[in-house]
Parts: structure tokens; C-alpha cells; sequence
């Protein structure tokens, strides 16, 4: 399977799918400008106004814009050098997101060496919501309660997401140790925050302030959530004492989500899972290329590549992690009883 790769990625080169596109980065960056510049400019305008509310939603969708942006950055999917891809990232993150670039990128790093891998991905460690039936089994008090349903209340709980983003940047900055560029980012942060809660908190009544950026928090979570959970949420799970090669490793705990271009805008780029994980510096416009060209290889190799709609993806992720949780299910419980009520 190794010599398959190392095809793949040959074929990859040598169509020039892994050349940077400015192009292209230059209009969504644009784009996201006019689209922030119209936020700030109908937030002024509105005033005292409860419509306020729909422009804390838009802010939410274009923080999210942003941070795929930031995500590409990391990735050396946007500039010609490494360095400067990581500034990007860190300003894009840090200076506009609020979120710290440190923590994701030491977390995303482990995540794309390791996907699905049991006591090696941090993505599949417990956060409230269990990945792994052992860790459900192990939960206790009201996470305990919110594990059996978990499932059912994955969506309400993204509500949540985006304040637990900067929470666990913020907490990252302050006792993580060796962290790269620990005061540029909290000088970023600082900057942006004060950016943004000293007019909501200036210009509007308090009420409308806290409501505006739990209304910003509210759509920002659910979109970041929304948007990253399809990709493995339900993919096999590797023993963590498993050797697997690159290739099934990657392409087998991935999902890939149909859709075409609107999709791929929607979700900046993360439809082509496999593909993203295959070459992560691939830019976004060319995934939809190298996803013809390793589907053929995959068929070639007897590898399964799983690939779905948005509104599937997200029952399977439903269906899973209910699944998960009934190791949290009081072992006493008959579901008999459950079913039809206790006498």
C-alpha cells in the first residue's frame, strides 16, 4: 500500500494539483473583506435596533470563513514559504478569529499524524462529548446525563463551541509550556477582543450587548462544528497499538461529503477530507481534481473510500455517537422498562 501512495502522490506532482493558487485566495480573502467591512458598516448603522441580532449571525458565519482560511494557512496551502504561511495563520486566528493559533496547530498536528487513533488523536478525547465507549463509560455526575443523549444533543451543545474555542486557546497560552509566540498571540487576542466587546458593549443597551455576542458565540460554534464532525465522527477507530500505513490510514478513517462547489465554499475545503489528509498542502480549488485521481487508486487497491451527503453524514455522526453513549447507560436500566415505563 505504500508503493500505492507513493503512485498517487507521482500522479499528484505531476498534474501540478499541489502548485499554490493566489488567485483564488485572493478573491474568497477579498470577499471575506467586503463581507466583514458590511457587517461593521450595517452594525453602525442598525444602532439600537434588535436586527442587531442578524448581524451578530452574519459575524458568526464570517469568523468561520476566516478560520478556514486560517486552517489553509497553516496547512502552506496560501504563500510560497512556510514562515509566512504560519504568520498568516497565526494574525488570521489569534488577530481576527480570537482563537490561539498555538493550541490548534499542536492539536491539528497530532490529529493529521494520527486520525481516529486511540490515545494518539486529540480529537477523539473526551470534551464533554465521548468519542470512545470507555470514556463514556467513565463519566460521571451531569456529563454522565448529556453522554446517554449525546447523540440527540451534539447540535445544541456546538451552541456552546465557539466559547469553549477561545476558553481552550486562552488556557493553552497561560499554563501550556515552550509556547511559540505566547505574547504575540495574547497581544492579538487582547487587541481583537477589545476590537469587538468594546463597541458591542459602548453602542449597545446591555441586554442587546450579551445578546449580540451569544448570538456571534451561538453561530460560530455550530458552523465550526457543523463543518468539521462529518469528516471522521463515525470512522473506524484504530487501536492505538495499530501500524497502519499512510495511505489506509488516512483514507480509511476519512469521510468525504457530496456536494460539488457549494459544498466545498460551505465547508471551506474540509468535503475533500481524504484528499485534505492525503496532501495537506493541496490548495482548496484542486481537491475536487485529486479526488477523482485517488477514488481510481483506492478502487485499484481494494481501499474503501466513503463518501456521502452533508444531511447523511450528519445522521451518521448522530447515530454514532448515541451509540457511544449507551456505555454511560446505567447498567441496571432494563430496556424493557425503559420502553414501555417501570411498574
Amino acid at each position: 500500500m505504500a508503493q500505492a501512495y507513493k503512485q498517487v502522490s507521482q500522479v499528484i506532482k505531476e498534474t501540478g494539483l499541489l502548485q499554490r493558487t493566489p488567485w483564488f485566495y485572493g478573491f474568497v480573502a477579498a470577499g471575506v473583506a467586503v463581507a466583514l467591512g458590511g457587517a461593521i458598516t450595517g452594525f453602525i448603522l442598525l444602532g439600537d435596533s434588535w436586527f442587531q441580532l442578524l448581524i451578530a449571525a452574519a459575524l458568526g458565519i464570517i469568523l468561520t470563513q476566516v478560520a478556514f482560511l486560517a486552517h489553509e494557512a497553516a496547512h502552506r496551502q496560501i504563500l510560497s514559504s512556510g514562515p509566512a504561511n504560519f504568520r498568516l495563520a497565526r494574525i488570521l486566528a489569534a488577530g481576527i478569529v480570537g482563537i490561539s493559533y498555538a493550541w490548534w496547530d499542536s492539536k491539528h498536528t497530532r490529529h493529521h499524524g494520527n486520525p481516529n487513533q486511540v490515545g494518539k488523536d486529540p480529537d477523539i478525547e473526551v470534551d464533554t462529548i465521548s468519542f470512545l465507549e470507555t470514556d463514556a463509560a467513565q463519566s460521571r455526575g451531569l456529563v454522565r446525563l448529556i453522554t446517554r443523549k449525546q447523540g440527540w444533543l451534539f447540535f445544541p451543545l456546538l451552541t456552546l463551541e465557539g466559547l469553549n474555542l477561545h476558553y481552550l486557546g486562552l488556557k493553552h497560552l497561560a499554563t501550556g509550556r515552550k509556547v511559540k509566540g505566547r505574547w504575540t498571540e495574547i497581544a492579538l487576542i487582547a487587541t481583537r477582543f477589545a476590537a469587538v466587546l468594546v463597541p458591542v458593549f459602548l453602542l449597545l443597551p446591555l441586554g442587546m450587548a450579551f445578546a449580540f455576542m451569544g448570538v456571534q458565540l451561538a453561530v460560530f460554534g455550530v458552523y465550526m462544528g457543523a463543518s468539521f464532525a462529518p469528516n471522521h465522527k463515525g470512522m473506524p477507530i484504530i487501536d492505538p497499538n495499530a501500524r497502519l500505513d499512510f495511505f489506509s490510514k488516512q483514507v480509511r478513517t476519512s469521510r468525504n461529503i457530496r456536494g460539488g462547489r457549494w459544498v466545498t465554499w460551505l465547508m471551506g475545503g474540509l468535503n475533500h477530507q481524504v484528499e485534505h489528509h492525503l496532501f495537506p498542502s493541496m490548495p482548496r480549488p484542486h481537491l475536487s481534481k485529486a479526488r477523482e485521481i485517488v477514488r481510481d487508486y483506492c478502487a485499484a487497491n481494494g481501499v474503501d473510500y466513503t463518501e456521502t451527503s452533508l444531511g447523511r453524514s450528519y445522521a451518521i455522526v448522530v447515530d454514532y455517537l448515541n451509540r457511544v453513549g449507551l456505555a454511560a447507560r446505567d447498567p441496571f436500566d432494563c430496556p424493557a422498562a425503559a420502553q414501555f415505563g417501570r411498574a
